[in-house]
Formats: structure tokens, sequence, C-alpha cells
């Protein structure tokens, strides 16, 4: 048996890749949205054997500085399906996308581990771009959530027999997100396990047009965004999971915003139209959650749709 080719030390690999919103509403499993919060991965190759990792921010406290992290162990995947080992790394992780809130911190770290891996590969074994979307979405298990990651704005992801495929859509410059994340964390498996194994027909119908609608307001006319993400296919099933979330995105809704579970949950994310509306949404939410008493600290933050998506720098020492 060959021995592995190992990629070359001395090499520092930098990637910076955008939280992810999922779903939208009615763009389940289809549609997400990059914005303006950011995990960091710094990558050195060294000639020590090992692997070692720094985390800080999110999961400082609890996630594991070997091999067995999740960044670790799919750049050492990712370079092993290349035909290569490493000679060693030290991986830096600065995380500020929140864990389970549906903000796509999985996808982030999927995204971030597979593009320094490929940038550490000598040319002749590099991924192209679409290779690097198969290798993220077969890894986290579907593109709605890597595509923005990877390319920004908002994605619109489809599978054709066994490849994933994504397009971009600009987003109108007038739609402000803003997330209420709520402390607590949610899994998307048992959120998704919460989903019925067959819904009526008149909601699939109903639901295929509010994504056309959606689509269309997200592009060049916010004023359906509303009626745009209006959802009948999962947002009512996983509520029992986030009765706070729900309760906050209906009273939102009442409100007239175009309000969301983010992704699996439990962040609520509102499409604002415009920096007035944001500063109501803001307002309204943060005036909605100090009403409870349900014990849940919540943060509102204002944020930017992000139209680049993942960045990655290299340097050779």
């Amino acid at each position: 048996m060959t021995a592995a080719a190992v990629v070359a030390s001395g090499q520092e690999v930098a990637v910076e890749v955008p939280a992810t919103s999922a779903n939208l509403g009615p763009g389940f499993d289809s549609l997400g949205l990059a914005v303006t919060l950011y995990d960091s991965v710094l990558v050195r190759t060294t000639d020590t054997g090992t692997t070692t990792v720094k985390v800080t921010g999110e999961g400082e406290a609890s996630l594991p500085r070997d091999e067995t992290h999740l960044v670790a162990a799919t750049i050492l995947g990712t370079l092993e399906r290349a035909g290569y080992a490493s000679p060693g790394l030290e991986i830096e992780t600065r995380n500020v996308i929140p864990h389970g809130r549906g903000l796509g911190s999985s996808a982030a770290a999927i995204v971030s581990s597979v593009l320094a891996a490929n940038a550490l590969l000598p040319d002749p074994a590099r991924m192209d771009a679409r290779g690097v979307l198969q290798l993220c979405s077969t890894l986290e298990g579907h593109p709605d959530n890597v595509a923005p990651a990877l390319l920004g704005s908002l994605a619109v992801s489809w599978e054709t027999g066994r490849a994933y495929q994504s397009t971009v859509i600009p987003v109108h410059p007038d739609i402000v997100p803003v997330v209420a994340i709520p402390a607590s964390e949610l899994s998307t498996e048992a959120a998704r396990a919460l989903l019925p194994a067959s819904v009526p027909h008149n909601s699939a119908s109903a639901n295929a047009g509010r994504a056309a609608l959606l689509v269309h307001a997200m592009q060049s006319a916010p004023e359906f965004l509303l009626d745009g993400t209006r959802d009948l296919l999962h947002q009512d099933y996983r509520a029992q999971a986030m009765l706070n979330s729900a309760s906050l995105m209906r009273a939102l809704r009442a409100e007239g915003f175009a309000a969301v579970i983010s992704g699996a949950g439990p962040t609520v994310m509102t499409l604002a139209v415009g920096e007035e509306q944001a500063a109501a949404v803001i307002s309204a939410a943060e005036r909605i959650v100090g009403s409870t008493d349900d014990g849940i600290d919540w943060r509102v933050l204002r944020l930017n749709v992000d139209t680049e998506g993942a960045k990655v720098k290299v340097h050779q020492r």
C-alpha cells in the first residue's frame, strides 16, 4: 500500500466564514442567507506530527483541543480524501456564531475546514468550487447553510441526482436582518425529528407559492416580505420544541414584521426593510421578550447581509 503524500509544512491559511440563516420561512432546505457574524480559523502546518487546537469564543470551555475537534477532524479528513497526510497542524478557531441556535455554526466549521485543507494541498490536488460545494454539503447533510456560507448573499440550492447545486441571488439593499438569539440551544436533529412524514397537498402548494414570492421579495420587492415569509411546512410542527421562539415570531408577525425561525431554531430572524423598520423591530423584540417571565436571556442584534461569503488567505513561510 502506497504511503500518503504529506502536505508541505510552513504553510499558514486563514479562513473567515459568515453565519447563515436557512429556510427563511417557506424555503425549507433550499434557501439560505449569509449574515455578518463571522467565525475564523487559522491553520499552520508544522513538523511536529501532532494536531493541536486553540478555541476562543463560543465553545471555549467545552470543545476538544485535539484531532477530535470538528475543524481538525474535517481538515484531516479532507486531506486524506485527496491522498495526503498532515505533517502536523496548529489550529486556532475564533467562534462568534452561537452554537445550536440556527445560525449555521456547524456549516461554518465545515466550510472553513474544507477551504483551509483545500488551500494546503498542492495545486493539482485541489478541488474546484463545485467540488468544495459537494464535499461541504455532503459533510453537513444538505447545502442550505453551506452554500450561502461559501457564496454569500441569498443562495438557492437543489439536488440533481446525487449532485448538489446552488446559485446566488443578490439581495435588495434595503433589507436588514435582525436576530433575536435566546441563551438556550436546540439541536437540529431534535427539531427535524418533529417533522411529519407527509404534509397536506394544499400546504405544499401554498408553500411553493410563498417561496417563489420570497425570492422575488428578497431580490427586488421587499414590500412582499411579510407574505413571502409565510411557512406551512415546518415551523408550526417544530414550535413545541421552542415555544418562546415561536411565540416571539408570531408576535412580531402580528405587528407586521417578516419574522421567521432561523434554520431549525431557536433564533428568530426578522427581515426588516430599511433602518427605520429595523429599529422598530429591535424595539418590538426587546419589548416582547422583556414582557415575558420565562427566565430566558435574549440578545437582539441588527446585522447586514454578507455579500462575499467565505474568504481565504494563504501565506507561505
